[in-house]
């Protein structure tokens, strides 16, 4: 006598669940991105023309660079990285003390949401726009460009340094109040040694991404090597412009890397290569 195994039982797949919000939100995307594409004023037709008309700018800056201008090159580049040490110096000077206090555990609630509403509002402008709204004070010089970078920092400067010591381990945080320190003690002995190589990180960071920025605000007038770059490229002095863009180039990837090699130190030991 045979058994008939019972039939197995059929399964029904779930429905595939539809996100309307999602498809709705993709939807208004496109049409936006579509709507900007016809809006923008562009000469699509003009970009056939571009590839070469980029290898003729760059036959006339780099096949035979201007290398008299060297001197005063080298002179403005100089400007540019003073202006860009110093904006960081009285950048972190600023920054350091408010990240403390925007830290979860160590400022007043009202206290911290403050610093951090005004570091992202710092954030979203950019040194340019600072510089243009300080220069009627200052006048076209290089403590513009500094005092601009200065107070654009505060707010890269700021948010990282708080959500560093908010990364701090709780231990010797915890060990320092439990023998009764005080929120200073906790910040100088529990805070401080665990938080100072991402300190010392971001500082360097910093600086370099002020040294680039300099180059930047002297398109304005306020000094430096970008001041050179405006006033050789309106006077269609391709060449001069060349070797000031060989100048930017190398100075600026030389001080990237011993920052670099600096910061990888700083976080990875004698032994980071």
């Amino acid at each position: 006598m045979s058994v008939t195994a019972p039939p197995r039982p059929r399964v029904v797949a779930p429905p595939k669940p539809r996100n309307r919000i999602l498809a709705v939100a993709t939807l208004i995307v496109t049409a936006v991105v579509v709507a900007s594409f016809w809006s923008v004023d562009v000469t699509w037709s003009r970009l056939i023309d571009l590839p070469a008309e980029i290898v003729r700018y760059l036959w006339l800056m780099f096949s035979n660079p201007t290398w008299e201008k060297l001197p005063e090159a080298l002179a403005q580049t100089w400007k540019s990285v003073a202006m860009a040490w110093i904006g960081t110096v009285l950048g972190i000077l600023i920054a350091t003390p408010l990240s403390l206090l925007a830290a979860r555990g160590f400022g007043p609630a009202p206290v911290r949401w403050a610093l951090r509403g005004l570091f992202s509002v710092i954030r979203a402008v950019p040194e340019i726009i600072i510089a243009i709204v300080i220069l009627s004070v200052t006048g076209l010089t290089p403590l513009t460009g500094a005092l601009a970078l200065a107070i654009n920092g505060i707010g890269t400067l700021g948010k990282w340094g708080y959500e560093s010591i908010e990364g701090v381990p709780a231990g010797p945080i915890e060990a320092v109040r439990a023998s009764g320190g005080s929120t200073a003690q906790v910040l100088r002995w529990g805070v401080w040694p665990s938080a100072t190589p991402e300190f010392l990180s971001f500082w360097l960071y910093r600086f370099e991404i002020n040294v680039r920025s300099s180059a930047v605000l002297g398109l304005i007038g306020v000094g430096g090597i970008g001041d050179m770059l405006t006033s050789y490229t309106q006077y269609r002095e391709w060449s001069t412009v060349g070797m000031l863009l060989i100048v930017v180039v190398v100075v600026t990837m030389s001080i990237d890397a011993v920052s670099g090699a600096i910061r990888r130190r700083i976080t990875e030991g004698a032994r980071a290569k």
